[in-house]
C-alpha cells in the first residue's frame, strides 16, 4: 500500500506554460521524501495541462486535474485542497520556485510545534532566538497589529498550512487579492504561528501576477483595509481592551496615510474609496501626517 503522503504540494496555474517547468521541477528536487504533488489547471488556454501531463507521465508522485471551467485564483487553491491528502498543504504557485532543502525545514518546525496551524517564512531574523519560533495567537496580533512586523505579508509560497484547521476555517473565502492576508489572521486568531527560516523559497514578480496588478490599480489597500478591520472586531480576535483599541486605531491611522498616498500617486478614485470605506474624517488625515506613536507598551 502506498505511504500516506505527510505533504500536499498544491500547484494551481492558468496559462503558465512559460514558468511551470521550472516549478514542477523544483517541487521534485525536494529532498525532503514524503509528499504528494497536485496540479489543478483552471481551464488555461495554452499547453499548460499538456506540460503538468507530461510531468504527471514520468512521476508517480504527482496527479493532474483540469477545471471545466475557469474558478479564479481562491476557489481553486480551494479546489487543490479538496484533493489533499496530506498533514500538511504547501502551495507553490506555478511560476514561483521552493529550494531543495524547504520541505525538511517547514516540516520539522511543524512537527516540533503541534499545536500550531501555519508556518511563516521569509521574515526578518529575531535578535533574541532563533527560527523556528512559536507565537500564540495574542502575540503573533500583538507583532502585525502593534509592533507593526510584516507577519502575514507574505502569499501562500511563504507558508506551510496543517490541513484540519485550513479546512476548519474554511479554506480561503476567495475575496480578490486579499485572500492570503485573510486566511492568515483567520488562522492566527485560533491557532499557534510558527515562525520559519527565510530563504526557503523564490517569489517570481512578474507583471502577468494578479498581485502586481492590484497592487499598479491601488485596490489592494482598501481591500487589506476591510480584512484587518474585520479582523480585529471579530469575536475570534485574540487582542482583548486597550490591546484591540489601539490595534484598530493603528490600522484606521495608517489608512489614513494611504488615502494621502493614493491621491499622490494619482490614483483618486481608489483614494476616495477607501476614504469612504474607513469613514476616515479630515482630522485623521491631518493627524496621519504626524510621528506615530508608541503604543505597544501601553497595551502589554
Amino acid at each position: 500500500m502506498r505511504e500516506q503522503p505527510l505533504v500536499s504540494v498544491l500547484i494551481t496555474a492558468y496559462n503558465r506554460e512559460r514558468y511551470l517547468p521550472q516549478a514542477l521541477e523544483s517541487v521534485l528536487a525536494l529532498k525532503y521524501p514524503n509528499f504528494e504533488v497536485i496540479v489543478v489547471d483552471d481551464a488555461s488556454t495554452d499547453r499548460t495541462l499538456a506540460i503538468a501531463q507530461r510531468f504527471a507521465e514520468s512521476d508517480p508522485r504527482v496527479r493532474v486535474f483540469r477545471n471545466e471551467e475557469n474558478l479564479g485564483d481562491y476557489p481553486n487553491r480551494n479546489r487543490a485542497a479538496t484533493l489533499a491528502q496530506g498533514k500538511y498543504l504547501k502551495y507553490v504557485d506555478s511560476d514561483d520556485i521552493i529550494y531543495p532543502y524547504a520541505l525538511d525545514a517547514m516540516v520539522e518546525a511543524m512537527e516540533r510545534f503541534p499545536a500550531a496551524g501555519l508556518g511563516m517564512s521569509d521574515l526578518p531574523a529575531r535578535p533574541d532566538t532563533p527560527f523556528p519560533v512559536q507565537l500564540t495567537p495574542e502575540e503573533a496580533y500583538r507583532e502585525y497589529y502593534l509592533r507593526e512586523q510584516d507577519l502575514f505579508g507574505h502569499g501562500p509560497l511563504a507558508a506551510i498550512i496543517r490541513t484540519e484547521p485550513f479546512r476548519m476555517v474554511g479554506g480561503f473565502s476567495g475575496i480578490n487579492l486579499v485572500g492570503d492576508l485573510e486566511l492568515w489572521v483567520k488562522l492566527a486568531a485560533r491557532f499557534p504561528v510558527v515562525l520559519l527560516p527565510p530563504g526557503l523559497t523564490w517569489w517570481r514578480q512578474h507583471e502577468g501576477q494578479e498581485y502586481a496588478q492590484g497592487i499598479a490599480a491601488g485596490v489592494y489597500p482598501r481591500l487589506a483595509y476591510r480584512v484587518n478591520v474585520e479582523a480585529l472586531t471579530s469575536p475570534h480576535c485574540p487582542l482583548e481592551g486597550l490591546a484591540r483599541e489601539q490595534a484598530l486605531a493603528r490600522v484606521r491611522r495608517v489608512q489614513a496615510r494611504t488615502v494621502l498616498g493614493l491621491l499622490r500617486r494619482g490614483y483618486a478614485r481608489e483614494a476616495v474609496r477607501l476614504y469612504r470605506e474607513g469613514k476616515t474624517t479630515p482630522v485623521r488625515l491631518v493627524t496621519a501626517l504626524l510621528p506615530l506613536r508608541a503604543h505597544t507598551h501601553a497595551a502589554e
